[in-house]
Formats: structure tokens, sequence, C-alpha cells
């Protein structure tokens, strides 16, 4: 398992962990980012992602991404 930020470009990974408190964790899976659920990294950019999860893309900051393991 490795953080999000670390994702190879393009290549679809299935999201196998969510940490943080609850509040993050219910943030995140609001988004889309459920565990056995798939993502894509699109881009990075100083650390914050642009990610493709369930048909939509969505930016986070490298705070969040190193929250969702793959």
């Amino acid at each position: 398992m490795m953080p999000l930020v670390y994702a190879t470009p393009e290549e679809e990974k299935i999201i196998k962990k969510i940490s943080g408190n609850p509040d993050v964790r219910l943030h995140l899976q609001n988004l889309g980012f459920n565990p056995g659920g798939t993502v894509t990294l699109i881009s990075s950019l100083g650390g914050n992602v642009i990610v493709k999860v369930k048909e939509s893309r969505v930016a986070l900051s490298e705070e969040l991404a190193r929250k969702i393991m793959i």
C-alpha cells in the first residue's frame, strides 16, 4: 500500500484504505473515494493532484491525497 500521491499517472488503481479523522474520511467518501473503488491519477503539481474517480475529476491537496491508500 502507498499514498495516492505516489501513483503512476494514467494508471487505474484500487483504493485500499482511507485514513484520517472521521470528518476527513466522511468528506472523502462523499467525494467518491471509497475502499474497493478505483481512482486514476491525472496530474500532479507541487504535491497537489487531480484524479479521476467515478467518472469525475477531483482536485485534492497533498494532505488529503496522502490519506488515500492504494
